[in-house]
């Protein structure tokens, strides 16, 4: 069995044309959704992922903005930042870029962004209404895994392990799964004998970052593997599971990179286009 590529890259063009004809058509009723990104420090793998941020955003019609702030910038003055930003009713989505500088309160700020403009969905309150069911901001990466899902088929019945527990991918995508009807084994490094147990499972999501975690000798025949792993090795990128191997006898697969990186960044602009709608009641 050959497997079946997920490209991230074709899929996320499709949907951001269709974002494209919304913010068209939202412009239309004198709303323009933006979205601004704070960021503090200049680390150059942070400062290009912002950028591509803004550039997707513009691409589709939104206005984007950045706020860059000094890499000795106290917690107080990123704390202005974000509340300067919440009372800014131009602005519809804030992102604050992480990891911040040791001396910001990483938490402290986060929570800090109103739920309404939370277009990353980290806030508890949107984190909260997440898993009681209530109309919220989904995180971008566990929407874009969802995403790319739909072009797999029903996920109802399915046995899905999730490997990783964070509560910017794993536990949120876990939650996702279970809403489709999938049951769903959350695993982690505590987890005893992990390996061996993948074999048993209809679809795997990789959220670890760590390289050659599995191979296709760890895999269900015909499974479907997602890998959100994204680590550099030797000035590549590479993720969770090995490509060559998997893509021998999953049934479909995402490449790294190519796979999960676009949707995320596309649900970033469906996020924002939400938020432009909500705060105008549209």
């Amino acid at each position: 069995m050959t497997a079946e590529i997920l490209n991230g890259r074709e899929i996320a063009k499709d949907y951001r044309a269709d974002l494209e004809r919304q913010v068209s058509e939202l412009k239309e009723k004198g709303v323009t959704p933006n979205l601004t990104v704070v960021i503090v420090g200049n680390d150059g793998a942070s400062l290009s992922y912002v950028k591509s941020k803004n550039k997707a955003a513009e691409n589709i019609g939104m206005e984007s903005g950045i706020v860059h702030l000094e890499e000795d910038a106290t917690e107080e003055e990123v704390l202005k930042t974000v509340e300067s930003l919440n009372q800014d009713k131009n602005v519809h989505g804030i992102l604050v870029q992480v990891p911040l500088p040791k001396q910001v309160d990483e938490n402290k700020v986060l929570d800090a962004i109103t739920p309404e403009k939370d277009v990353d969905g980290f806030n508890p309150v949107n984190i909260g209404k997440l898993y009681t069911g209530q109309e919220t901001f989904v995180p971008c990466t566990p929407l874009g895994i969802m995403e790319l899902l739909k072009h797999t088929g029903s996920l109802e019945g399915k046995d899905v392990a999730v490997i990783g527990r964070s509560h910017i991918v794993g536990q949120p995508v876990a939650k996702l799964l279970t809403d489709q009807n999938a049951t769903v084994t959350l695993m982690h490094s505590r987890t005893k004998d992990m390996v061996s147990k993948i074999k048993d499972f209809d679809v795997v999501v990789s959220a670890v970052g760590k390289p050659g975690l599995l191979t296709g000798a760890d895999i269900k025949e015909g499974a479907i593997v997602i890998d959100v792993g994204n680590t550099v090795v030797d000035g590549k990128l590479v993720g969770d599971v090995d490509y060559e191997s998997a893509s021998e006898k999953a049934s479909y697969i995402t490449p790294v990179p190519g796979g999960v990186g676009p949707l995320t960044i596309t649900m970033v602009l469906n996020n924002t286009l939400l938020a432009a709608k909500r705060q105008n009641n549209l």
